[in-house]
């Protein structure tokens, strides 16, 4: 079970990849790694942070798909009906985009400190765009 770490300023928070329901989606993000990327506060789709990639498609099937992610829960839209990109949810959420519902592969769920989490997500919404990077955490780093 692979952990990923995700840091932005002040906040660190760990996830692990859901290798087992959603193998090529975690293949593919596996492959992204490390990202130093923005994540910007959704505009449809409620209490949720993404990363959108434009016009890129991933081009990967549907594996354990939802459009209604739980707190921490982290989606992967490949590409197609909408833009690619990734989605945070930190609360109440229901995947949307302009074309309407959207369901994307839940393929990493973030464990620990979900107040913080939220907090963040809030920050995101109130602040603007927050720097983020994300990465495989080494056995260096799983001893911190």
């Amino acid at each position: 079970m692979q952990k990923v770490e995700l840091k932005s300023g002040e906040y660190r928070f760990i996830g692990v990849l859901e290798e087992k329901n959603a193998p090529k989606t975690c293949e593919a993000f596996i492959k992204m790694l490390p990202l130093k990327e923005k994540v910007i506060h959704v505009r449809w789709s409620g209490e949720a942070v993404w990363i959108p990639y434009g016009d890129q498609n991933a081009e990967i099937p549907h594996e354990n798909a939802t459009s209604y992610p739980n707190k921490g829960e982290v989606l992967f839209y490949p590409g197609g009906v909408s833009e690619m990109e990734i989605i945070f949810a930190y609360g109440a959420c229901c995947f949307s985009s302009k074309a309407g519902q959207l369901a994307g592969n839940h393929f990493l769920t973030l464990t620990g400190d979900m107040e913080r989490w939220y907090e963040f997500g809030r920050k995101a919404l109130i602040e603007g765009a927050q720097d983020v990077a994300i990465s495989i955490i080494s056995e260096e780093s799983k001893e911190r």
